[in-house]
């Protein structure tokens, strides 16, 4: 038994730093779009990642869980679906422009950000550890935005967006791969009708770049939907503490691709920006993992618990 649970532990284990390698190197796929505008990227991403999804659930035979969800759940996912696609654009637009490092900085702060919403939202109280991370996350974003001269708004949005989007998951009465369907099934009309209108005013890149061009378009669904798939796995096999700590290796990644591969600047008052947003992050997984270990302690209503929700 001991034998069993090890090999499933490993396995779950390279699930887990597989799904979120794949998102600390998305920085490296979307510039193959160019020259697609990040809008039409995103229609793009939208839109495969919609009929992937709805071949995938077809294969699950896991249409009765759609059909079963009420209004309320409806609205739901709706609203997360809004709000993934706020924080989907804001990753291409940040690729696009050079601002990997910001992207990095948004995705370290999101579980910090996930604390922040169960206090305002769901009344929750916070032990002393987790107020000085946070406390200390503010100070982060006071340092770089005085080094910026102007908040780190695409780093705010990102863990914002990621964050209320985590929230609205936790109440979403369904499976991962249902859920993730049917938000973009509510998005995927809009998402084709933003492609057409990019064919007909002749901005659009389809047809006009190259059968490579058109292939990279059609895989960004797979990029997309993929990792997600590899995260579910993972999350059947390993601990939700575990889950949570090999969240940091996507904006690790991240941040190492803005820095060593994009060449981004990194004056010192920056450095001691991400120094104080570590620092958090690291009283914040101390404080995680020793309270996981007691029995009184659930996974479902604590502060923090939205960081099972994944990267995009």
């Amino acid at each position: 038994m001991t034998s069993t649970a090890m090999e499933v532990d490993r396995r779950g284990l390279g699930l887990g730093v597989g799904a979120h390698g794949v998102w600390g190197l998305f920085p490296a796929f979307w510039p193959l779009l160019d020259p697609a505008p990040p809008l039409e990227v995103l229609a793009h991403r939208i839109l495969w990642t919609a009929v992937l999804m709805a071949g995938v659930l077809s294969v699950l035979r896991g249409w009765g869980a759609l059909r079963a969800l009420r209004l309320r759940g409806s609205l739901t996912v709706a609203a997360a679906a809004a709000f993934i696609t706020v924080n989907w654009g804001m990753f291409i637009y940040g690729v696009a422009i050079d601002h990997v490092v910001e992207i990095a900085l948004g995705y370290y702060m999101s579980p910090l950000v996930s604390v922040l919403l169960g206090v305002v939202v769901l009344r929750e109280r916070l032990r002393v550890s987790q107020w000085v991370a946070l406390g200390i996350a503010t100070t982060a974003v006071v340092v770089l935005s005085v080094e910026n001269g102007a908040p780190p708004w695409l780093g705010l949005v990102l863990a914002a967006s990621f964050g209320i989007y985590g929230l609205l998951k936790k109440t979403v009465p369904l499976p991962a791969t249902a859920s993730l369907t049917a938000e973009s099934l509510v998005l995927g009309p809009f998402a084709l009708a933003a492609v057409v209108v990019f064919g007909m005013s002749g901005s659009g890149t389809v047809l006009g770049h190259g059968a490579l061009h058109d292939v990279l378009l059609v895989l960004a669904g797979p990029a997309t939907a993929v990792p997600l798939l590899l995260y579910g796995a993972a999350a059947r096999r390993i601990p939700l503490t575990t889950l949570g700590t090999l969240t940091y290796i996507t904006p690790t990644l991240q941040f190492l691709w803005g820095v060593l591969v994009n060449g981004e600047d990194m004056p010192l008052t920056r450095w001691v920006g991400f120094g104080l947003v570590w620092v958090a992050l690291i009283l914040f997984t101390i404080d995680l993992l020793r309270h996981s270990r007691s029995p009184r302690v659930g996974t479902s209503g604590r502060p923090g618990s939205t960081s099972r929700v994944v990267p995009g």
